[in-house]
């Protein structure tokens, strides 16, 4: 008896895994908020600072680039001192160079800042961590899928909301070169409250905390390895890089869109600053739902426990994704943008849910080194579509180069396929939420 439960039961709080299945969420939402907060407001900071399209895409290579590394250390973090210690240390240490970048004078501090907001990013991995302790193999993929799409919509929840918050506060009086510094203290504050949250309403999986049950030895079986030995464990399995790949063609593409929409439509669709904010904000918010579609759909394929066919869901919805790319970088009017981007985007929010689908079953006892490496794939992905635009120096360039590059990445689904022997308890059934 694990203790980890087997429905969803979204209206519930009780019970330690739906306790933390919300309150993940929600802090991954918060942080996400926060992390691409900046992006929105960026036609206003590119004019203050006066920053070239090159200086534009550092700032966007530094807002993913350090959440890498600091994903690849929170998913060991994760096994050894357990999700709730972890989440609240990354939520505080988090909020000071989100408060930061409010007090930023030019170029290089506002680049230093947006470095450090990147580590934020790494909540995810938490998130992922946490549902997949608390739920089993017959409704993890959709327990993670859906509590990563809705804290993944903290994105598009900025893209839509911080240049609203921003007029709020010009109207009040206040200088729109003071105004989008006060915007950004908002999401710093809703940080650290949200530490304190965690904390004190959540544990670390069904049984209790790693710390107590350490000391008992009573630790489960699914906490894993700790520290350094889940990650080597981790690094030694060839289906975590493949997943690498993969995470990195779908989300890295995703952060990458969030990064880059508003400057790309205030730019070259002319739209103003708040039309651009709601047309990169649907994007985001696809992730309301989509994300969780995807870890519906593979868990509803492996109902039979058939673990390739999550696989194979996997490589439908990358090819899916990158015809979609491809039109948005070709569509020639806003309205057809939008759509295409809405299109391209349903098909990226699933495969990231579908990815991570799979994670729970690379190497159950080094979960947290696989979630870390898998997750870094993403901001690799980002990373590097970022030297892309630098190099070609267009965003539609690099979008129409970024399709071709997702359908190579999709083989790479296929690649992960698992041994025929190689099946999860056929005594579970197919995903269900509970109303």
């Amino acid at each position: 008896m694990t203790g980890k439960a087997d429905n969803i039961n979204l209206f519930s709080f009780q019970g330690a895994p739906m306790r933390a299945f919300h309150l993940t969420w929600v802090a991954f939402f918060i942080c996400f908020f926060a992390w691409f907060a900046c992006a929105p407001l960026m036609p206003v900071i590119k004019g203050e600072f006066g920053l070239s399209m090159e200086q534009i895409a550092n700032i966007n290579i530094a807002a993913v680039a350090i959440t890498i590394f600091v994903r690849l250390l929170v998913g060991p973090l994760c096994d050894r001192y357990g999700p709730r210690k972890t989440y609240t240390g990354l939520l505080l240490i988090g909020a000071i160079p989100v408060l930061g970048v409010a007090m930023t004078q030019s170029y290089e501090t506002f680049l230093l800042a947006r470095l450090g907001i990147g580590a934020v990013g790494a909540s995810f991995v938490i998130t992922q961590y946490h549902t997949s302790v608390m739920f089993s193999p017959k409704v993890v993929g959709t327990a993670n899928a859906a509590a990563a799409g809705w804290g993944n919509a903290g994105g598009g929840a900025a893209q839509a909301l911080m240049p609203l918050l921003l007029t709020a506060v010009v109207m009040l009086g206040v200088s729109q070169s003071m105004s989008w510094r006060v915007a950004l203290v908002v999401p710093g504050v809703m940080m650290i409250i949200m530490a304190f949250v965690y904390w004190r309403y959540t544990q670390d999986c069904p049984a209790g905390n790693y710390d107590d049950l350490r000391k008992t030895g009573n630790l489960p079986a699914s906490a894993g390895k700790g520290g350094w030995a889940s990650f080597t464990e981790g690094c030694r399995n060839h289906r975590a890089w493949l997943l690498f790949v993969t995470y990195g063609a779908c989300f890295g593409i995703e952060i990458f869109i969030h990064n880059i929409a508003a400057v790309y439509y205030v730019d070259h669709f002319d739209l103003t600053l708040g039309q651009a904010g709601m047309a990169a904000g649907s994007f985001g918010l696809l992730a309301l739902f989509a994300r969780a579609l995807g870890g519906w759909l593979s868990d509803r394929a492996a109902r039979s426990g058939d673990v390739n066919r999550r696989v194979t869901i996997l490589f439908v919805l990358m090819i899916g994704e990158a015809l979609g790319l491809l039109w948005f970088a070709q569509a020639d009017g806003v309205v057809f943008a939008v759509v295409a981007m809405l299109g391209f985007g349903l098909f990226t929010h699933m495969a990231c849910g579908a990815t991570y689908a799979l994670v729970p079953f690379v190497a159950p006892k080094a979960l947290g080194g696989v979630a870390g490496i898998v997750g870094a794939g993403g901001n690799v992905g980002a990373v590097a579509a970022g030297f892309l635009m630098k190099g070609t120096g267009d965003i539609q360039s690099t979008l129409t180069i970024l399709s071709g590059l997702v359908v190579v990445a999709s083989l790479c689904a296929l690649g992960a396929r698992f041994g025929s022997t190689s099946r999860i308890p056929s005594s579970t059934p197919s995903a269900t939420v509970a109303a």
